[in-house]
């Protein structure tokens, strides 16, 4: 008899891929071979999905031409435009992300193309455009106005203007910047593997990216950075340690801590706990830092398990003015970058992703007509 399939498709290698590597027991992700703590504040998102989406690290050339392609694509289509008032009045982040980018394709004039020239281009739209869906539907929303976007800005700094409605400071830009490198891609994650799915049937890349968000949505994917906010705003500062126990004594989850990859700290932690100690202390309360710094030494001391990379980002996004429930749509923005690339790969040597399964129902069952049931 075969072996027992692996629940979850644990350690099993569904696909071939160049765009990044993990080494979990050492703690270090890669993008293209080269590694993260190289990358974080040093190359700027534009660069990190250039060289996800295009193979290389842009020179000044390559990259004002890319960042000239991100400016055009900063536009809502007419479909959106007429729609996302009411979208945003009935669906959550999430959900109204989804139902966005996939009306979004209605107007992308390179929809009906798999080529690859057209297919960069679509990566670049999608890239430029979700950071200014997630800031019109937080507009719309709150009935609030979002500035047009500008072309000399980067996409952190033009969405932090966006979402807080201010010029935001240099050194938040660069966090921020950091935030959306940091997030860019993560190897055969849920979403990502729901995106390469989806486009080795050779559907198109809104599809591909639709099935990404979907698979996001779910609170055992994506969410977790906005339970750890909530966590911490629902424990009194003073007493960290004893409510951590306490749900840990209950059976509880503590969210943003231990990875299925990595075996020690997530290299992404690193940087986002310096970012949150920094921004903690630049707004002249960092009870939040200090709290999530508590709670990281309790839970490695009573259950050996690290912060990943959710748990960090949450006051992160939390010091920049960023809303709680927008938490896991600003992954979103950063992880368009990666899936666009992703599904750029699967395409460019494709086979359609058809795994086999294990039946375990019954045998030989005989049908009865209804009258004798």
């Amino acid at each position: 008899m075969a072996d027992k399939p692996t629940k979850g498709l644990a350690d099993v290698v569904a696909a071939s891929t160049a765009l990044s590597d993990i080494d979990g027991v050492a703690g270090r992700l890669f993008y293209r071979g080269y590694d993260i703590h190289d990358l974080a504040g040093r190359a700027t998102f534009e660069e990190t999905a250039h060289l996800l989406q295009h193979g290389v690290l842009p020179d000044r050339r390559q990259l004002a031409a890319y960042g000239a392609e991100l400016a055009a694509g900063r536009r809502l289509g007419p479909l959106v435009e007429a729609n996302i008032a009411e979208i945003a009045g009935s669906q959550e982040p999430m959900e109204a992300l989804r139902t966005l980018v996939s009306l979004s394709s209605a107007d992308d004039p390179d929809k009906d193309s798999n080529a690859p020239d057209a297919s960069r281009r679509k990566a670049a739209r999608l890239t430029a455009r979700q950071p200014l869906l997630v800031a019109r539907y937080h507009a719309a929303r709150t009935g609030a106005s979002v500035p047009e976007p500008d072309p000399e800005l980067s996409v952190a700094a033009n969405f932090l203007m966006q979402i807080t409605g201010r010029t935001p400071e240099q050194r938040e830009i660069e966090i921020f910047d950091t935030c959306l490198v940091l997030h860019a891609d993560h190897t055969m994650n849920a979403s990502t593997f729901a995106a390469r799915v989806c486009a080795a049937t050779l559907s198109d890349m809104h599809s591909a990216i639709v099935a990404a968000i979907g698979t996001l949505k779910g609170p055992l994917h994506g969410g977790a950075n906005e339970q750890v906010m909530r966590t911490l705003e629902a424990i009194d500062p003073n007493g960290v340690a004893r409510a951590v126990r306490e749900k840990l004594a209950a059976g509880q989850k503590i969210m943003g801590f231990g990875h299925r990859v990595y075996k020690t700290e997530d290299p992404r932690a690193t940087h986002l706990r310096r970012m949150s100690r920094e921004l903690g202390e630049a707004s002249g309360d960092d009870t939040y830092f200090r709290m999530s710094r508590e709670m990281e030494e309790v839970v490695l001391a009573e259950k050996g398990l690290y912060p990943n990379v959710d748990f960090y980002a949450a006051t992160v996004y939390h010091y920049l003015g960023i809303p709680t429930d927008l938490f896991t749509p600003v992954f979103s923005v950063s992880r368009m970058a990666g899936w666009t690339a992703h599904v750029i790969e699967q395409h460019a040597d494709n086979r359609l992703i058809r795994p086999d399964s294990e039946y375990v129902g019954e045998h030989d069952q005989k049908w009865v007509p209804i009258d004798e049931r």
